[in-house]
C-alpha cells in the first residue's frame, strides 16, 4: 500500500510539473491585456491601460488605452481596499496619482479564461495565471464600488518621493516580466496582497511578515503600524473617512470620479 501510495505521489508531482502558464489562452475581456510599459528617463508609456465603461458587476465596453505620464509629476499615493462577504479578505488596488490629476491604479488579479470562475482551492493549484491590470479608476474602482456594490475604502499612503517612483517602476517592471514569462496565481504565495508585498520588499526589505498580508482586509492596520499611512489618527476614524462606496454611489454625470471620491468638491480624502 505505501509503494502504491509512493508511487501514485511521484506520477501526480511529474505530471504537476508539466503544467506551465500560457498567455494565449480564451480570457475573459477584462484580463484579455496585462500592462506593459516603455521606460525613457522619468517618461513611462504604458500600454494597455483599461478603462471600461461598466454597465453591470461583469459586463463593460471595452477600452483599452496608451497612456504616457512624467514620474517626475508623480505626487501622491493611495491604497484601495474592497471586501465583500468576510471583512478578513479584502482585494487590495494600488493607485498613483500625478500633479495633473490623472491616477494610474495597478490590480494583481486571476487571469480567469472565458467561463472560469473562481476557487480559492484551485488557486493553490497552477488553475490561473497572474495578470497585472493598470487602469483608471473610474474603471477599476467604480465597478466595485457602484456596480458590485463592495465595501471599498481608500487610505492615502505615506512614501518619500523617492520610494513612491520606485514603487511605480516596479509595478512597470512586474508588467513586462509577466508579458515575457507567465506566471501561475497562488491563493497565498502569488496573489494581490503578497505580490505587492514583495514589490515593496525590494526597496523595504526590513519589512516584517505578518498574517495581515494575508487576512488582507486587515492589512491597513499593518501598514499602519508600520507607519505607513499619511497623517495620525485613530484607525476606526480612517476606515470611516475612508469608506467610498456611498459617496461614489452619488456621483454626478460628467463628473471626475478620482476627485470625486476624495472629496474637496473633487474629493477629499486628502493625499
Amino acid at each position: 500500500a505505501w509503494a502504491t501510495f509512493v508511487l501514485a505521489a511521484v506520477v501526480v508531482g511529474a505530471w504537476y510539473k508539466t503544467i506551465h502558464p500560457r498567455q494565449d489562452r480564451d480570457w475573459q475581456a477584462e484580463v484579455a491585456h496585462g500592462v506593459t510599459a516603455d521606460v525613457d528617463g522619468p517618461i513611462v508609456t504604458l500600454h494597455n491601460v483599461r478603462n471600461f465603461y461598466w454597465t453591470s458587476d461583469s459586463e463593460a465596453v471595452p477600452d483599452w488605452q496608451t497612456v504616457t505620464v512624467n514620474l517626475d509629476q508623480l505626487s501622491s499615493l493611495d491604497m484601495f481596499t474592497s471586501t465583500w462577504g468576510n471583512p478578513d479578505l479584502a482585494h487590495l488596488i494600488v493607485s498613483f496619482g500625478f500633479a495633473d490629476g490623472q491616477h494610474i491604479a495597478f490590480s494583481v488579479e486571476i487571469r480567469k479564461e472565458v467561463g472560469e470562475v473562481y476557487s480559492s482551492l484551485g488557486g493553490f493549484f497552477r488553475k490561473y495565471e497572474l495578470v497585472l491590470i493598470a487602469a483608471q479608476e473610474n474603471d477599476v474602482v467604480r465597478v466595485r464600488t457602484n456596480m458590485r456594490h463592495e465595501d471599498v475604502h481608500i487610505f492615502p499612503v505615506a512614501l518619500p518621493d523617492d520610494k513612491r517612483r520606485d514603487l511605480f517602476l516596479q509595478f512597470v517592471g512586474l508588467g513586462n516580466q509577466l508579458a515575457e514569462r507567465p506566471k501561475f496565481y497562488n491563493t497565498i504565495t502569488a496573489n494581490c496582497t503578497s505580490t505587492v508585498f514583495l514589490l515593496v520588499r525590494s526597496f523595504q526589505p526590513n519589512l516584517p511578515l505578518d498574517r495581515r498580508i494575508i487576512l488582507s482586509g486587515r492589512l491597513p492596520e499593518y501598514i499602519d503600524e508600520m507607519g505607513g499611512l499619511q497623517g495620525d489618527m485613530p484607525m476606526d476614524q480612517r476606515r470611516a473617512e475612508g469608506a467610498i462606496t456611498a459617496r461614489a454611489q452619488t456621483i454626478g454625470t460628467g463628473q471626475d470620479f478620482s476627485a470625486f471620491i476624495r472629496g474637496d468638491g473633487r474629493g477629499a480624502v486628502s493625499n
